[in-house]
């Protein structure tokens, strides 16, 4: 019997890589003569960072019906419970450890961890996000190249990030392909596959989209921003685009759904003052001023634009049972990235059959089939406006982004990986 790890946020956990690492545990726990565990972070960051990443709204039980098992045990803060994860993941005998790669700021734990497992033998796998963060800081290399360089073998969901590792690892031979029969002495293998289309979210057949499009108030052409409000996804440039689209159009609106990252914690509390404080100088310290977002507000260009009539906003972390409900009366998806890899909010996006409109930045150009799935447009403003008229003028047939992502799934995709051990 295989016995598996998957490493990373557990269900308990907001945003994309918790339900990545959760789909992914879902899709092994389907193979036959597979045993699967998720062991988890409790906490995945240092104290110091003002935000409360506990999704305290979905109810639904996404592992119900699995038999998989779910441990809650590693502390950022706690190099004890470093040790006690290693300890863990021995007792449940696993033959490979999938780890969640997306923030460098991991890789002190990781590395930690990661180096224990395969001095006994266990084989260490990331699956990658990212090699170079799209933030970027003073010590963003060290921390990656610290945390993910004892793995056996590595994931990619786009070319640009197995190029990244070459950059980060010159010295390291790499193999990149689809799937591996042997990997020479002293090389490493990169696993290139694609980020899974979600099925986790899924259209609702009994949804009255009508109705629901005149509850929000929104009119009959509707563009949608989805997710954690990042300023690396460019939301600042998608309102002042639709500005200029609302300017010669009267049927269209901007449906912006999504949490602010930095502004989840009360903020009159003394505690969430003085992480703003501490964090605020550790920013200043390994953190480029430009990349700096914790005044990124976005959302007060609306009413600078005058736009507030055709621009409906759901500011806060949306639970995963209501999740369809602003895919299904929207019309195409905003992707206006400034920098991009493989995006779960593009995932969730085919699993709904939704056009993209994307910058072509990262890998859109390579997921975003021009007038057939969606639409490209250059990182500036007019073209963006150009578009989304065409997105109007020219609407693409659904059956084309279902044809786009029949081959995503995440049963395919945790085959490829179970084929490593």
């Amino acid at each position: 019997m295989k016995k598996i790890v998957c490493f990373g946020p557990g269900p308990q956990f907001k945003g994309g890589i918790a339900n990545y690492n959760t789909s992914l545990a879902k899709a092994f726990d389907k193979q036959e003569n597979t045993k699967v565990d998720i062991v988890s972070w409790t906490q995945q960051y240092p104290a110091i960072i003002p935000r409360d990443f506990i999704d305290r709204k979905s109810k639904a039980d996404q592992l119900e019906g699995t038999h998989i098992g779910l441990h809650y045990v590693t502390n950022y803060n706690n190099p004890f419970s470093w040790l006690r994860t290693v300890k863990l993941i021995k007792k449940l005998g696993a033959d490979l450890v999938i780890f969640q790669w997306a923030i460098a700021i991991q890789g002190i734990p990781l590395g930690f961890i990661a180096n224990r497992l395969k001095k006994a033998g266990i084989k260490v796998v990331f699956d990658l996000h990212f090699v170079i963060q799209k933030e970027g800081s003073a010590l963003d290399n060290r921390f990656t190249a610290y945390g993910i360089r004892k793995a056996w073998a590595y994931v990619v969901h786009a070319r640009q990030t197995a190029d990244e590792l070459k950059v980060l690892f010159p010295k390291q031979n790499f193999i990149v392909g689809t799937k591996f029969e042997n990997v020479p002495p002293k090389s490493k293998a990169v696993l290139k596959l694609y980020h899974p289309v979600y099925d986790m979210f899924k259209p609702d057949p009994n949804f009255d989209v009508e109705a629901e499009k005149a509850k929000l108030g929104l009119n009959k052409h509707v563009f949608l921003f989805f997710g954690f409000i990042r300023k690396y996804k460019g939301l600042h440039q998608a309102i002042e685009a639709f500005a200029k689209l609302a300017a010669r159009r009267d049927d269209v609106s901007l449906l912006i759904v999504g949490e602010s990252f930095w502004q989840t914690l009360d903020q009159t509390k003394w505690s969430t003052r003085l992480k703003k404080q501490l964090f605020g100088t550790a920013k200043k310290l390994f953190l480029k001023k430009q990349d700096d977002e914790g005044d990124y507000r976005p959302l007060d260009l609306i009413e600078g634009y005058g736009i507030q009539d055709k621009v409906v906003v759901v500011n806060e972390f949306v639970p995963n049972e209501d999740v369809h409900r602003y895919f299904q009366v929207s019309d195409n998806l905003i992707l206006f990235y400034l920098t991009a890899t493989p995006s779960g909010v593009e995932s969730i996006g085919y699993n709904f059959q939704m056009p993209m409109l994307a910058t072509n930045v990262g890998h859109f150009p390579d997921t975003v089939k021009e007038g057939f799935n969606g639409y490209l447009a250059y990182n500036n403003i007019d073209s963006m406006v150009e578009v989304m008229e065409k997105a109007i003028k020219k609407p693409l047939l659904r059956e084309n982004i279902r044809k786009t992502s029949a081959e995503m799934s995440w049963d395919n995709y945790a085959k490829s990986i179970s084929a490593l051990i």
